[in-house]
């Protein structure tokens, strides 16, 4: 096992349609808006862009997100992602009918920052759990924001 690759899965259960929620999550340059620890997001042209991460860990992680695959009608959406963490993160929107949807989000990376590299063996419980406080409060953050689109 590579002490500096991770693979992360969460299903996020949301009460909106699964197009709008499509919608929300294709405009990444708004994810500041809903979503605390997505610190800045700055376009470099329609696809790609530079995104600042920062959870509870005082650490930025800085990448390039590069969209891959945008599939409206399947609620796909994946992006390369290359800077702090080298991978791909995807999510897949799915409709629940009257429930509204489930946005499903996949993401596998190696970590390429120094200082993780250096702390990975005993950082790993911390940085899982980190990533997992961020994806929490991003599901709040969607939520709160969906109530009001």
């Amino acid at each position: 096992m590579d002490r500096n690759h991770y693979c992360f899965r969460t299903v996020w259960t949301l009460s909106a349609p699964a197009a709008t929620v499509y919608g929300v999550l294709e405009r990444i340059e708004d994810y500041p808006r809903w979503w605390p620890q997505v610190r800045e997001v700055a376009r470099l042209d329609d696809t790609t862009g530079i995104v600042t991460i920062r959870s509870v860990l005082p650490y930025d992680l800085t990448f390039t997100l590069r969209e891959g695959r945008r599939d409206r009608e399947n609620g796909v959406l994946e992006a390369g992602l290359s800077g702090d963490i080298d991978g791909w993160a995807r999510w897949t929107v799915t409709d629940l009918g009257a429930h509204g949807c489930a946005a499903h989000y996949e993401q596998e990376v190696d970590v390429r920052a120094r200082l993780l590299r250096v702390l990975a063996v005993p950082g790993r419980p911390l940085f899982r759990a980190n990533h997992a406080l961020t994806l929490r409060a991003g599901r709040r953050g969607l939520a709160t924001h969906l109530q009001a689109v």
